[in-house]
Formats: structure tokens, sequence, C-alpha cells
């Protein structure tokens, strides 16, 4: 409950209660709250019926209040009117013993409030830099009229309010802008955890929607996970998704290319090392101890070095790191995702990675498929990448033509999705209509057809064919034609032809498809 102010009886009070309200003035930091305790106090301690603060918007040219008028809304009028306006030019104190009989009072602000003003005392309300922001008034003198100590009284007031209410308003604008970034940034987290999650991971085939279900099923926990497929399948992508979809997803990802670290700082990289281990060397944390918290990823893994390898595996036993140089390790709280495109159990045998190692990397397994294996997820990918570049590019490009999008889902893409992403790139760039014409891709994916074998000797159209060589030329087409518009998927194609899997199978190495 707030102590009501009482009006001091003398000049030394007034002097007193001038401080104390400065204290107050300045622990204040709600710009509006400030204001109406300024005004309150100020119309108590001038003993006056009421106190006003016009603050002056130079962009606009206007003064304007919202407290101690007697309204709910801001008030705004120009800011050369009234005694108000005539302060705010000249820079000097007014004081007006009769309001309606000054040619400069402005009438219409007591219209709005209701307000009978008879005398008022207005002076300049100053910034530090001694700048007009605005005007401080006291109205109606209870008793008599407005003094010479009235006058000096107030400019002191209005000397600490003026720079209260600056500070306050800088506070405020500071504390606006700080929740604004907030909520920017988590606009950007929400937008990067939609990104990276298995949204991101486009197709439909079987093979796909596993990799979808492991990843959903293995991101809530907190145990490593090696992620196996060729260069291009999307491997850092599933990383991602595991880490923002699983409750680390506000802590760190980092992400380290084994591969791409110089044998001689692996350590100093990984582990970080302290200054003074070498001439010249400062202290630097490690990649490892920066995930804290959030996620490790080590992509290449397969790359490591067999000294790192036996540091790392100590990282993932004991939970803490081991600087070069350092004297005690510090503990620490990550999650390891490992990636590779190599058979790590034939580099076992070879001597070049660790059992203990894999074994630890291994808790969950999961295999990118390369992009010949899902050719049936193809046409989505190529429309994705299509949509994303045309409008990054700003191109009128909307599809390919079937010719184009066969040939695509011809190809055996030894790049996976990162070349097919580059091919579709380059060919959006040099569309001549709305769709991507055939003519318009890259030589090998034109040249590259779904390989045909040849007709069994003496099968044509014109030479005489016995039953056998009849039924044989039918099914080649048929199963041609079946792959063709399954993009190659096989039990898509056996499903169309009425097959079984193995049924299909066994015709392909009958006839000499590629299989």
């Amino acid at each position: 409950m707030k102590a009501e102010f009482k009006a001091p009886a003398n000049v030394l009070d007034k002097v007193f209660s001038l401080l104390a309200l400065t204290r107050r003035f300045n622990a204040e930091k709600d710009f509006d709250e400030l204001l109406s305790i300024i005004t309150e106090e100020a119309a108590a301690l001038l003993d006056a019926e009421r106190a006003t603060i016009f603050l002056l918007d130079r962009a606009a040219g206007q003064l304007w209040a919202r407290t101690a008028l007697g309204v709910s809304e801001t008030i705004r009028f120009d800011a050369r009117l009234g005694i108000a306006g005539a302060v705010v030019i000249s820079g000097k104190n007014m004081i007006v013993e009769d309001a309606y009989k000054s040619p400069l009072f402005n009438p219409s602000i007591d219209s709005l409030t209701g307000f009978q003003t008879h005398n008022i005392l207005s002076v300049p309300l100053r910034n530090v830099r001694r700048e007009i922001i605005g005007v401080f008034q006291v109205l109606n003198k209870k008793d008599g009229r407005f003094t010479p100590e009235d006058e000096q009284l107030m400019e002191h007031l209005a000397l600490h309010a003026g720079i209260a209410l600056e500070n306050a308003r800088v506070m405020s604008d500071m504390e606006i802008r700080q929740q604004a970034l907030l909520d920017e940034n988590e606009t950007l987290r929400q937008e990067v955890q939609d990104r990276f999650s298995t949204k991101s991971l486009l197709g439909t085939t079987v093979r796909m929607n596993e990799v979808r279900r492991l990843i959903e099923k293995t991101a809530p926990s907190s145990v490593s996970v090696l992620i196996t497929g060729e260069n291009g399948t999307g491997k850092e992508l599933s990383a991602r998704a595991i880490h923002y979809m699983s409750p680390r997803r506000s802590r760190p990802f980092v992400a380290v290319n084994c591969a791409a670290l110089p044998e001689a700082l692996v350590e100093s990289e990984l582990f970080g090392i302290e200054k003074g281990v070498a001439t010249g060397v400062e202290r630097r944390i490690g990649r490892i101890e920066s995930a804290n918290g959030g996620t490790l990823f080590l992509d290449e893994i397969g790359d490591l070095s067999l000294t790192a390898q036996a540091k790392l595996l100590r990282v993932l036993q004991e939970r803490e790191v081991d600087w070069v140089g350092g004297r005690k390790p510090v503990p620490i709280d990550v999650r390891v995702v490992a990636a590779t495109n190599k058979d790590l159990k034939e580099e076992i045998k070879n001597g070049r990675f660790r059992q203990d190692l894999f074994f630890r990397l291994n808790v969950v397994h999961l295999h990118m498929p390369a992009l010949r294996e899902i050719r049936a997820d193809i046409p989505v990918l190529a429309m994705y990448f299509l949509r994303k570049h045309a409008r990054e590019m700003g191109r009128e490009v909307t599809g390919f033509e079937p010719e184009a999008m066969k040939a695509l889902t011809a190809y055996h893409w030894p790049g996976n999705i990162r070349e097919l992403d580059n091919e579709v790139r380059r060919a959006v760039v040099l569309a001549n209509g709305a769709e991507i014409a055939f003519d318009e891709l890259s030589e090998p994916v034109r040249e590259e057809r779904f390989p045909t074998p040849p007709l069994p000797a003496g099968v044509g159209r014109n030479s005489k064919q016995s039953l056998r060589d009849r039924i044989a030329s039918v099914e080649i087409q048929m199963i041609r034609e079946a792959m063709m518009h399954a993009g190659g998927d096989k039990r898509r194609a056996a499903k169309m032809l009425g097959l079984s899997h193995q049924g299909l199978w066994n015709k392909l190495k009958r006839y000499g498809f590629e299989v």
C-alpha cells in the first residue's frame, strides 16, 4: 500500500522532500509508472491541484500526454500551441496567473479533460544533454499564486524528472528490443527445428519411411547413433533431425568433419588445449566440450586416427575430457552421433578402427540408402529442389517434361541426393521454358538410360519366332516399361506386373538386366 504524501510545511522540508523524491524517481524503471509518480508527487510538493508532463515528439512536431489529465486516451497537439508550446520554443520558465486571460493559453485541453485551469507554472523538461524533451506543468495553486520559490523548486524537480524519464525510456526501449530479440530467436529456433526434423527427409519409399521411424524413436533418448551411407545421402541432415527432435534441441549442435582435421591438430581441436603447451599456444576449448549439454556430430569418423579414437573412447566411457596439457579432466554431457561412408567392420579387420569404439558408437545403427536404391523418390526430390531453386533465382520454372523426369529417374546418381540437387539447380538456370526439357539436363544424365538387354538371338519384328521367343520378347518389353514407370523400384515394378518380388528378380537375372 502506497504511503500518502503530505505537503511539506516549510522550505527546508521541501528540500528534504525533493531529495527523497529524486531517489524514488531514479529507482523506478517503468516509464508509465514513473510518469504517474512524478506528476502526483509534484502536485503534492507544490500544493497544486494537478501536475502534467507533456513530452515532445520531434518527428511529429507534437506534444503528448497520457497521465494526470483525467482521460484514458493519449492527448496530442501541435508543439507550437499553448503555454506548453511557448515554453518548448523559448526554453524558459513561465508563470501564468490567469490562464483564460493569457493569449497563449490553449483551452482545448480543458475541454477534453473537463478540468478548469486557473493558474499555471510551466518549466522545460530536459535530458542529461540539456535537450528539451517536454514541458512540466503544475496547475492551480491551492493557496494563492505560484511564487519564485515554487519556480525554483519546480526547476530542480524538472531536472531530476527529465533525467529519470530519459533513463526509463531507454530502459523500456531496451526491454522491448530484448523481448523482440527473444521472440525472433524463438521463431528462428522453431524454424530450425522444423527444418531439421523428419519432415525434411523427403520420400515415400519403404526405406525412407524406415529411416524416419528409426529417427523418431531414437531422438528422445541420449544413446549414441552411428549413421552409415554413401556421400550425399543425407547423413548430417539425419543427425540434425536426431538433435532437434531431442530434449537437447536448445543446446549446441556441433559438427566436426574428422577427415578435414589435420593430424597434428586432431587432439587439440577435439579435446582442447591449455595455454603454454607450445610456444604461442593460447588456451582453447575443444569441440567436444563446446557441445556440452547438446549433440556432437562426428562426420567421417572412420578417418579418425587410432590415437584420437582411444581418447574419444575414454570420453564416451568416463564422460569427461582430458585437455592437451591439462591437469585434470573436465566433466561433460554430450550425445555423440557419428557418421561414415566406410565399412567399419572391414576397417576393424584391417586394424584401422577400434572395435571397442565401434561398439560404443553403434548403439543404434541408421543406414541412409543410396538414391539409386530409392528411385521412386527421385521425382519427389527433384520437384522439391526445382521449387526451391526457382524461388531463390526468381525463375518461373514449374516442372519437368516427361522425358527429362524419366532420365533423372534412370540415372544411377553416384553423388546421390547432393548430385541431384546440383543437377536440378543447373537445369533451372538453363531452362528456356516453364518445364525443364530433356536437352537441358547434363550430358551424363542424358546419356544414361535404364539398361535394356538385347533380345534373344533371332528375335525381331520381322523374324520368325518360336512361342518361347515371342513370350521372352514381350516379357522383356513389359519389364522394361514397368521398371521405367516404377523409377527402378523393383517392388513397385513387380506389383505392376503382378509378380512377387523374387519372381521379378529371377526374370531380371534370366534376361540379363542389371540387378
